[in-house]
This record gives structure tokens, C-alpha cells and sequence, in this order.
């Protein structure tokens, strides 16, 4: 393969990367938004505090990603951004609701506080679902037919779910005591709704598509990508154990949840990935097709060159310095 063949792969890889980035960075703090009308006024101060200095930044792999969508693949963002209009516009509703109300809440007099509690968790669920929308007209190419958007309402109510597991995981990380043990009760109760949705998810999705189907249920592919499933299945089970037995946290590895949610999706995103190769828009256009010339790649090549690693850093740096178990949030 050339180099002028392989650009459009290695922007595809940078875009996937930074999608993925985005759903468990920023999916984390959408689960806790979504958990937020389950705790106490107190506990709310400290959830909001855990993600306070991350979730903003949180959302910069999204422009990243969409960025590269729009300059490396210009006819596939037209595509795209066009038929998922109406979800994009929803989705960008939800964050600016979260924006206003996690600046809003602190400042706000107490009359007010739990008004802008609510408006943070509407603006956690309608970014949560829209994003699931989004995902499921994708995977049956912005087919518009009954069962493609029963597909589509499948996951836009069933992604939620999975956030909400991955912001459990996250405040059991991030606290402690009354609050920690909440957490844990919270992903207990969802984990396996959450299993559920994606075992319903990944029958369905090459039931919707013959491209999924053929790419899954082939011979020998199908030995070959049985690690997906697998590792699904064993990330499930060790999160499982971790939420039914609460002295495993104390003994510190409350953080096996995270971890296990993130490699689920992970898996999922690598399942994804593989099904619509070479697809940027399944069964409409290649990655080849949608890219940009060969010369406009080299240059977009150079920005990214240097704007992807500093990214990276930053995010690195971020977690190190901030982290650490959450306190209230205040403003002096």
C-alpha cells in the first residue's frame, strides 16, 4: 500500500481514536449527570466536584474528531452531518444545558440550585440519547425504513444505561464513604440492563445491516473475532464481582468497574470498526472515496501531527495533577 493509499486510513484511525476518546472520557461524566436526581443535595456537590475539572475538556476529543470528519472527509461530513441533523442539534442542546447549569448550580442561591441540578441531568439524557441515535442511524446507513429506526430508538434509550455504569464506576473511584457505597449500589442495579442492551445491541445490528452480517458470520472471521465477545464477556463478569462483594473495594480495586465498562467499550468500538471497513459511510462511500486530495491530506497530516499529541499531553496531565478522591465543590 502506497503512502498516498494509506493517509485516508491513518486519519480514519486518528478520527476513531478521538471518537472513542470521547465516549468513555465524556461518557463518564454524562453517566453522572444521568445519576445526579439519585443523591442527596450534599452528595450532588461532591458528584458535579468529581468531574468539575475534567468534563469541559472533556468534549475537546469530540471537536477533534468531527474537526478531522469535516477537512480529511468533506463529501462523508456532508453525508452525515446532514442526515443527523436533527440529533446533532439536540445533542449540542444537552451539552450547553450541562455548560450553563455546572457554572450556574454553584453560583446560584439555594432557592434556585435544584432547578439547575434537574437542567443538568435533561442535558446529561438528551446528549446521552441523541448521541444513541446518532450511532444507530449510522450503523444502518440513515436508513429511515420501521426496523432501522426502532434500531435507532434501541439505542438511544439503551445508551444512557451504559453511561450511568461508567459514572458509577467512576464515583467509586473518586469518593468515599455513604456516597462511595451509593455508587456501588447504582452500578449493581444497572450492570446488568446495561448487559442486556448490548447483547440485544449486537443481535440486532447485523439483523439491520448485510454488510454486518457478512462481515461477522463469515468463515474463518468469525473464530477470529470470537476475542470480542469474549472479552466482553469477562470485563461483565469482573465488574460483577467487584459490585456484589463491597470488601473487594475497600480492598482498592473499585476501579476494576471503570476499567471493565471502558474495555467493554472498547470492544464494541473495535466490533464497530471492523464491520464497516472499509466504509466511512456503510455501503455508500469508502474511506477512499470520501477523502480529501492527496495534497490537502498532507497538509491537514502536519496540524494534526502536532495538535493530536498535544491533546494527549494535556489530557495526561489533566487526570495526574487533579486527581485524587473528590471533595465538595466551591467557589471562594
Amino acid at each position: 500500500m502506497t503512502f498516498e493509499e494509506a493517509l485516508p486510513l491513518v486519519f480514519m484511525a486518528v478520527m476513531g481514536l478521538a471518537l472513542l476518546a470521547y465516549v468513555v472520557l465524556d461518557g463518564y461524566d454524562l453517566g453522572v449527570g444521568l445519576l445526579l436526581p439519585f443523591a442527596s443535595d450534599e452528595q450532588k456537590d461532591v458528584m458535579v466536584s468529581s468531574i468539575g475539572p475534567f468534563w469541559d475538556a472533556n468534549e475537546t476529543w469530540l471537536v477533534l474528531g468531527i474537526g478531522v470528519l469535516l477537512v480529511a472527509f468533506p463529501r462523508a461530513h456532508g453525508i452525515v452531518l446532514s442526515a443527523l441533523y436533527l440529533p446533532v442539534a439536540v445533542m449540542l442542546i444537552g451539552l450547553i444545558l450541562r455548560g450553563v447549569s455546572f457554572d450556574f448550580r454553584v453560583k446560584a442561591r439555594a432557592a434556585h440550585k435544584g432547578l439547575w441540578n434537574r437542567l443538568f441531568s435533561i442535558g446529561s439524557l438528551l446528549a446521552a440519547m441523541a448521541q444513541g441515535w446518532m450511532l444507530g442511524s449510522y450503523l444502518t446507513g440513515f436508513d429511515y425504513g420501521t426496523w432501522s429506526l426502532l434500531f435507532s430508538l434501541g439505542i438511544a434509550v439503551t445508551l444512557p444505561t451504559a453511561y450511568a455504569v461508567l459514572g458509577s464506576g467512576w464515583l467509586v473511584m473518586k469518593t468515599e464513604g455513604e456516597l462511595q457505597a451509593k455508587s456501588i449500589a447504582w452500578a449493581r442495579k444497572l450492570l446488568w440492563p446495561m448487559g442486556a442492551a448490548l447483547v440485544g445491541i449486537s443481535l440486532a445490528s447485523p439483523l439491520v445491516s448485510q454488510t454486518v452480517w457478512n462481515r461477522w458470520f463469515a468463515m474463518p472471521q468469525f473464530i477470529g473475532l470470537l476475542p470480542i465477545p469474549l472479552a466482553c464477556i469477562a470485563a461483565f463478569y469482573a465488574a460483577f464481582q467487584v459490585v456484589r462483594k463491597r470488601e473487594i473495594v475497600a480492598a482498592g480495586y473499585g476501579w476494576v468497574i471503570f476499567a471493565s465498562t471502558v474495555l467493554v467499550f472498547v470492544m464494541a468500538f473495535l466490533g464497530l470498526a471492523y464491520s464497516l471497513y472499509p466504509y466511512i459511510v456503510i455501503d455508500r462511500l469508502t474511506v477512499w472515496q470520501a477523502a480529501s486530495a492527496h495534497e490537502s491530506l498532507v497538509f491537514i497530516f502536519v496540524g494534526v501531527a502536532i495538535t493530536l499529541p498535544a491533546i494527549i499531553v494535556y489530557t495526561v496531565y489533566m487526570y495526574r495533577v487533579f486527581w485524587g478522591k473528590a471533595k465538595a465543590l466551591s467557589y471562594v
